[in-house]
């Protein structure tokens, strides 16, 4: 089953909160594909990993996906053979081929908490492992 993690944003945007995750899951060998709610989306982020918080990646407009660590898209897609995928916007994928599912969401948008309250519904009901976590003063707590 896949291991899906609900990241209750209440401090900080996703554009902030994505490049420490990000970190983490290169620090541990792994690739990770980004999926964002538009390809207007995708180049905002793009700009964003490029500025001061630096991560290697790509997208379909720089192509070479078989190399890049950390793929951004629009489209439901895994051209760098990722196990790890990162929903932002509400983005919502098919759980299935993928190890780990970080599902980012804004705590102050409450359409956004209820659509995540829904996902968590669902992919509950499926049987995958779910994890819960919230933004403290310190970092991440596991709630």
């Amino acid at each position: 089953m896949t291991q899906l993690g609900f990241y209750h944003l209440t401090r900080t945007t996703p554009d902030a909160a994505l490049p420490g995750l990000l970190e983490r899951t290169l620090a541990a060998g792994e690739r990770a594909v980004v999926r964002c709610g538009s390809s207007a989306r995708v180049g905002v982020l793009d700009k964003a990993l490029w500025g001061a918080e630096w991560l290697p990646h790509g997208s379909a407009k720089t192509g070479h996906a078989g190399v890049q660590p950390i793929w951004l898209t629009a489209v439901a897609e895994n051209p760098n053979g990722a196990r790890s995928v990162f929903l932002l916007d509400g983005v919502e994928t098919d759980l299935g081929g993928w190890e780990r599912v970080f599902d980012l969401f804004d705590g102050g948008d409450e359409a956004a908490v209820l659509a995540a309250r829904g996902r968590w519904a669902t992919a509950k009901a499926a049987g995958h492992e779910l994890t819960y976590w919230r933004q403290s003063e310190t970092g991440w707590s596991k709630g």
